[in-house]
């Protein structure tokens, strides 16, 4: 690690982030209500400050944390998998495919609960026609990656049959702002869905982060230090599949954070997977909790989370492919 302080101001920073983010909103809210709400002190609060503050704040921000977290800890395990820093969680085809299922479910007018599930479903399926078109004798990443981008292109394709059908004045509306990404609507009924998976893969990928050093190596120098670089390889996609698709059925397709975050971390700490994989955790909730914070408070109308992400994370991540000509860094 580059410097061993890293790690302590960017968990302070975390920290000061999650606090902010309870005051920041169109309902205002004040330090003594805050902590009136969250810790039944004596102070009388509204009833209004405490269904906003518990019933849709607190929720946005868990969902936040989560997704960015999720998004960033998979973008770094693929690029790890894939010796490639131009991966990112989408490149098997997950996006496309919630994206699908959930314009489906859009169109034939189910629950938002339904909605999610489809997502979910779909993007599990994506990531399962892309494993079963592009592994032959043994996994081969470039055919993984090209099998995704087989599959990504026929479920956009599918996704726009979706909205060339849909209601244009009632379902199309609905269907292109899911597919923006957006935090508004969420709920812990929502979250409590997808948090067994967010969290199984964030463990997986947490536990095995020393060996992903290891599979970076090699194949022939995995094998001979005792490592089976087939079930590693079908663990890492397994977690982050079932991170990705997760994430998406929560919010939307939200790009960049999982491409660009893993280079952030990795300028900071180095490419040690065992430091840069918890840390992007953290890094990945703190910053998309930040753009959400914008967001929602800085413009008259809420803007999609998707479309500010692209924003920043465009020219931020050109910042850092000229950092590395510069630098010689090859994260």
């Amino acid at each position: 690690m580059k410097n061993k302080y890293t790690p302590i101001v960017i968990l302070i920073g975390f920290i000061v982030i999650i606090a902010s983010s309870l005051f920041i909103g169109r309902y205002p809210l004040s330090l003594p209500k805050v902590l009136g709400v969250l810790f039944n002190t004596k102070l009388k609060v509204a009833e209004n400050d405490r269904t906003v503050l518990l019933l849709i704040r607190l929720p946005r921000i868990i969902a936040v944390l989560l997704v960015g977290g999720g998004l960033a800890v998979s973008g770094v395990a693929l690029q790890g998998l894939f010796k490639n820093p131009l991966v990112s969680p989408y490149v098997l085809g997950v996006s496309s495919g919630s994206g699908f299922g959930a314009a489906l479910a859009i169109l034939l007018s189910l629950s938002p609960i339904m909605v999610q599930t489809f997502a979910f479903t779909f993007g599990l399926l994506a990531v399962f026609l892309a494993i079963l078109i592009g592994s032959r004798n043994e996994t081969s990443s470039l055919s993984l990656v090209l099998s995704g981008i087989i599959v990504g292109a026929l479920f956009s394709a599918l996704i726009s049959l979706v909205k060339y059908v849909a209601d244009p004045f009632d379902k199309l509306p609905a269907i292109v702002f899911w597919l923006m990404g957006s935090f508004s609507s969420v709920s812990y009924r929502e979250i409590l869905i997808s948090l067994p998976f967010i969290l199984t893969g964030i463990v997986t990928l947490t536990l095995i982060r020393w060996r992903i050093n290891i599979l970076a190596m090699g194949e022939e120098e995995s094998v001979s230090l005792g490592e089976n670089p087939k079930i590693l390889k079908s663990l890492i996609i397994i977690s982050t599949s079932l991170i990705t698709a997760a994430s998406v059925s929560i919010s939307g397709i939200i790009g960049w954070v999982g491409l660009v975050i893993p280079h952030i971390v990795r300028i900071l700490v180095g490419p040690n997977n065992r430091y840069t994989i918890p840390l992007s955790i953290v890094v990945g909730g703190g910053y998309l909790l930040v753009i959400d914070d914008i967001s929602r408070a800085l413009f008259p109308i809420e803007i999609p989370i998707g479309i500010l992400t692209a924003i920043v994370g465009a020219p931020v991540f050109a910042y850092l492919l000229k950092f590395k000509r510069s630098s010689g860094w090859t994260g």
